[in-house]
Parts: C-alpha cells; sequence; structure tokens
C-alpha cells in the first residue's frame, strides 16, 4: 500500500474556508464539543453510580455515549486546529490513523443503535420473558460484536482507499479525511473502489438498517394491539428518542456515502458530516434524556448531591 503512494502529507480545509467566519466557526464547535463531552460524560458517570439505571437498556446508552464521545474526539480537535490556522497539515499515517478510527466508531454507533432497537423490541414484545432474553451476557456479546464489526468493516474502508495512488494534489477539501475527498484525490481510476465500497457497504450497513426496521414494525405492531391509548402512548415515547437518533444519523450519512465521489461537493459533503459526526453524537445525552424520568433523577442526583 505504501510502496504505491508518493504523498506524504494531506491538507485538510477545515470547517471554513472563509477567513470572516473562522472565529464564529471556532467559537460554535468548541461550544459543541464542550457540550458533547459534558453530556456523554455525564450520562456514563449518572449510569455508573445510580443502581437503579443498571440495566440492559441504560447499558446500551452507557456504551452508546462512550462512542460518542470518542467519535467527536477523533474529529472536532483537529479540525478546529486546522480552522484557526486556516489549514491543516495531516501526515499520511495520520490520516489513516484518523480514518480508521472514525469509521470504527461511525459503524461501531451503527450497530449500537441496531442492538438498543432489538432491546426495544424485545421490552414491548416479550416484556414476561425480557429480563430473561436480554440477560447481562446476551447484551455484553452484543456490544462487543458492535465493536469488532465495526473494526474490521473499518480495517476494509482504510485498505480499499489508501491502496489507491495519491502521487498529485493533496488537498482534502473537508475537515477530516473522509473517503469521497480522498477518492477524488487519486491519480488512479477510483470507481472500482467505490463500487466496492457500495456493495459491501450494502451488505453491512444496510443489514444492519433492515433489522432496526424489523423491529420498529414489530413495535409498532405491538403498540397498535394495546388496548390502553395512555399505555400506548407511554410505550412509544420510551421508544421515540431511539428512533429520533436513527433518523438523524441515517439521513445525513447516507446523503454523503450514497452518491458517487466525482459528484462530491466539498461544501455540502461538509455540512452532511457536521450533522452525522458531531451534531448527532453531541445531542443524543439530550435525546435520551428528555422524556426519560429515571435518566433526569440520576443526572439531578449527580450535579445537586446535597439536596439528596
Amino acid at each position: 500500500m505504501f510502496n504505491h503512494t508518493r504523498v506524504t502529507q494531506f491538507i485538510l480545509r477545515g470547517f471554513s474556508d472563509i477567513p470572516e467566519w473562522r472565529l464564529v466557526v471556532i467559537l460554535f464547535f468548541s461550544l459543541v464539543y464542550a457540550f458533547a463531552l459534558l453530556g456523554n460524560i455525564s450520562v456514563i458517570i449518572a449510569v455508573v453510580r445510580d443502581s437503579r439505571l443498571h440495566s440492559p437498556m441504560y447499558f446500551f446508552l452507557k456504551n452508546l455515549c462512550f462512542v460518542d464521545l470518542s467519535y467527536t474526539s477523533v474529529t472536532i480537535p483537529k479540525a478546529l486546529e486546522t480552522t484557526l490556522q486556516g489549514t491543516g497539515v495531516i501526515s499520511y499515517f495520520e490520516c489513516v490513523t484518523q480514518f480508521y478510527m472514525f469509521f470504527t466508531l461511525a459503524t461501531t454507533e451503527c450497530f449500537l443503535l441496531t442492538a438498543m432497537a432489538y432491546d426495544w423490541c424485545m421490552a414491548i414484545y416479550r416484556p414476561l420473558l425480557y429480563g430473561a432474553i436480554m440477560s447481562q451476557r446476551l447484551c455484553c456479546a452484543l456490544v462487543v460484536l458492535a465493536w469488532v464489526g465495526g473494526a474490521l468493516y473499518a480495517a476494509f474502508l482504510a485498505l480499499n482507499t489508501f491502496s489507491l495512488p495519491f502521487c498529485g494534489p493533496n488537498v482534502v477539501e473537508h475537515f477530516f479525511c473522509d473517503i469521497p475527498p480522498l477518492m477524488r484525490l487519486s491519480c488512479a481510476d477510483f470507481h472500482s473502489s467505490e463500487e466496492m465500497v457500495f456493495a459491501v457497504g450494502s451488505c453491512v450497513i444496510m443489514s444492519s438498517f433492515a433489522l432496526k426496521v424489523l423491529s420498529y414494525i414489530c413495535i409498532i405492531s405491538t403498540l397498535l394491539r394495546m388496548p390502553s391509548v395512555d399505555g400506548r402512548w407511554k410505550a412509544f415515547s420510551t421508544c421515540s428518542s431511539h428512533l429520533t437518533t436513527v433518523l438523524l444519523f441515517y439521513t445525513s450519512a447516507s446523503f454523503t456515502y450514497l452518491r458517487s465521489a466525482s459528484q462530491y461537493s466539498p461544501t455540502q459533503g461538509r455540512l452532511a458530516s457536521i450533522f452525522y459526526s458531531i451534531l448527532t453524537p453531541s445531542l443524543n445525552p439530550v435525546i435520551y434524556c428528555l422524556r426519560n424520568r429515571d435518566m433526569k433523577v440520576a443526572l439531578h442526583r449527580l450535579y445537586c448531591q446535597r439536596k439528596f
């Protein structure tokens, strides 16, 4: 892979190319990053400390927050530094590392959301057998499977992308090392590599999405059979936060990766990436805590210990 590569470093563009907007952009994303760190760390600590939250639902939420915490830390600090300087130099090895870590975490989040959908499905569809089905062993196995699957899929993407020769332009029109802008820099035909990404991605990511859809079909069909309207609404409100996260994540990610790299627009690509790689992980703690009374109480205990 490295023998065919002449480029030893890449140049990242950062969040914005407009100098007048640079300070505003840096302040905004610094606040977003601080909010993401505070929110995700708070949820993790609250779940660990509160014994009432030691259930499969909060176990998956704790792992999701850890992934989101790492997810934003892979891209935002380097992007802020790049935006502050105007352009940022990143070595070839650092680019490969950032690329691999980003897609490992992104794919792991995708698989964790599938595990959470299955958990919700079992809680609503099989409430009497829920405790026996969603054992601690199964929950740990699903989390490990999500991490292993994410690491393997990211390894495939890294090998497929960086096996292309880079021998000319090295300016990445993005704030991190991503697939479409990197493929556009290749001095060889990248369409076969792109088709490989579409083929494998369709099998891996879309199968995960299909499992989510099946889980929600099962959930909705169960809710429609509930005689009590109040019980139906209460059950749906508990899983609406997960559905919101899934829609935000898949909508913005699909806009980026379901198009050909030759049709890649730097401005649109950055905006879409901001949604699924920064805003969604930052808003997840708010989305999951907004309608969850137990989570609100746990966070209140965390920050207002004297009252308790």
